[in-house]
């Protein structure tokens, strides 16, 4: 079947809406609970907060795993000091495991040299996606979390139509039409019948290291509007770290001393595990 372009009025499969395009996972694969981790644009920090929220359920004692649908500026690995290739069998792909036991499946883990840039159009990436979904064995995950990439293009709709979300963590920052950037993210999740879990805004404020006075380096945040506005619940507000960006450059972030994402663990923590 073609890749949908949700143009219904285009499309020669007119009975697709009677029918479930989600895939199944890899035989092997035992997941609980599956969240999407999406920003309307790039530049907001998404990868981070996705690696931030993936150590703070680690440090709960849940088994987690990130897949890295970032195809083509894939971060995560990093982040995490991964570097070798992922190996496989006849029985699907095994994901990399961090130092602390967080699963990992990118791009960047399945060539040579992780500088090669991933030369591919939208229909070859959305597929390479798909295939973290339905090849990789994700073994005994409680929480796996779908790192993607900003917009409302080729990879985050195979993601909504491909793969079953538990719920989707939008990401933001304070800065100009960010209403109308979530908009657009919200619009889409509510159109594929995807719960949206609620709004994290990042790069929120810097604290003052002489008298701990937060300072809203990008101008006064709008984020509960913008929650109130599409009815979404504003989690957490996460500040400008300089030592949890030198920890995800030297790739240890696991190191960090705090995670600041209690709400968002709350959230996750309520969800009910299908029967």
């Amino acid at each position: 079947m073609s890749e949908c372009n949700h143009n219904c009025q285009e499309c020669s499969q007119k009975d697709c809406g009677s029918r479930d395009l989600h895939e199944k996972p890899n035989a092997l694969s035992n997941i609980k609970k599956v969240i999407g981790v999406v920003s309307g644009k790039g530049g907001v920090g998404k990868s981070s907060v996705t690696s931030l929220l993936a150590v703070a359920l680690r440090r709960k004692g849940y088994r987690v795993g990130i897949l890295d649908a970032d195809v083509t500026g894939p971060s995560i690995p990093k982040m995490f000091n991964l570097h070798e290739m992922v190996r496989g069998s006849e029985q699907g792909v095994y994901p990399a495991v961090t130092e602390t036991g967080i699963e990992v499946i990118s791009s960047n883990l399945l060539i040579a040299d992780e500088k090669s840039p991933v030369l591919w159009r939208g229909p070859l990436i959305a597929g390479m996606v798909k295939q973290f979904w339905t090849e990789v064995i994700w073994e005994n995950i409680d929480f796996l979390l779908i790192d993607m990439p900003p917009g409302t293009g080729d990879v985050p709709l195979t993601v909504f139509q491909s793969i079953t979300l538990d719920g989707i963590l939008m990401i933001t920052s304070p800065q100009e039409l960010v209403s109308l950037i979530v908009s657009k993210a919200v619009n889409m999740a509510g159109m594929m019948n995807i719960p949206v879990l609620g709004l994290i805004e990042n790069y929120s404020y810097i604290k003052c290291p002489h008298c701990g006075e937060k300072i809203s380096v990008f101008g006064k945040s709008n984020a509960e509007e913008v929650a109130k506005e599409f009815n979404i619940k504003l989690l957490d507000r996460l500040p400008i770290d300089s030592e949890m960006a030198e920890l995800c450059d030297k790739g240890q972030i696991e190191k960090v001393k705090e995670t600041r994402l209690e709400n968002v663990l709350d959230v996750l923590e309520s969800l009910e595990v299908p029967a």
